[in-house]
């Protein structure tokens, strides 16, 4: 089988603090929109390969920075999710989206087994390695860990405007989810949604049921809302935010 990724092309997984002080780790499963060079641009325009099909907008630099404030391992996706995506289970119907909210996929149509599992251990299997023997790690050295998926999510979708600003999504509501949806409703100036836009489901998600629900850990799923996460500006201004809430977080949690 070819290798998806030549030598000189990016990881597809960035690691950041691995051995960062905090309790919490940071995962961002769609932080990136790099594509390998062998599938060009999977007959997409650069205009589409911008827009949130193909990546989280904003939450790298969100991530980035709740990393540096909170001393806080993260772990980040390079590649499209359009390629593969890394939350959902390999072989489900929108792991490799032949149609990707109205825009259709075209380098994503008729793949071979052989191609799809070139993706899978080229992009998504390095990712999920890369959290589950960081969590392993820690685990072995009896480090307490709080698990945060980061996300965000387009303000329109086919053609529906979404009024959540921010969303705390979980599967099973967790004492962590509700102490997160308590903090942001008592910040005043907030749309917070409990499971919206999105709900987590074993079906539909991957990172949170595996390495979150799958070992115990206290975990929640954060969406914010692209428009509020533009710029640099904003993104360090929600990841100010988003730390000082965790921290009261896991302060409360602490007291349980």
């Amino acid at each position: 089988m070819t290798e998806l990724l030549a030598l000189d092309e990016p990881a597809p997984v960035r690691v950041l603090r691995p051995d960062g002080a905090a309790v919490f780790v940071l995962a961002a499963d769609h932080a990136g929109r790099l594509i390998p060079r062998r599938l060009g641009t999977l007959g997409l325009a650069e205009s589409e390969l911008a827009r949130h099909i193909a990546w989280d907008i904003g939450i790298a630099g969100v991530t980035e920075a709740m990393s540096a404030r909170l001393d806080a391992t993260a772990v980040l996706q390079a590649y499209s999710r359009l390629v593969i995506d890394c939350n959902r289970a390999p072989g489900h119907p929108t792991s490799i989206p032949t149609i990707s909210e109205l825009t259709p996929i075209p380098g994503n149509e008729g793949l071979s087994p052989d191609q799809r599992t070139a993706r899978r251990q080229a992009i998504f299997d390095p990712y999920h390695m890369a959290i589950s023997e960081l969590l392993d790690a820690r685990a072995a050295a009896g480090r307490r860990t709080i698990f945060v998926a980061m996300h965000s999510f387009t303000p329109v979708f086919k053609g529906a405007a979404r009024r959540v600003e921010i969303g705390v999504l979980f599967h099973h509501e967790t004492a962590l989810s509700r102490i997160m949806l308590d903090l942001l409703r008592a910040e005043g100036d907030l749309v917070v949604g409990a499971n919206e836009p999105y709900a987590i489901t074993d079906d539909s998600d991957y990172t949170v049921p595996v390495h979150g629900e799958g070992r115990g850990l206290d975990h929640v799923e954060i969406e914010i809302r692209q428009d509020l996460i533009s710029n640099p500006a904003d993104e360090t201004a929600w990841a100010e935010r988003m730390a000082r809430l965790l921290m009261a977080a896991g302060t409360r949690l602490s007291a349980r």
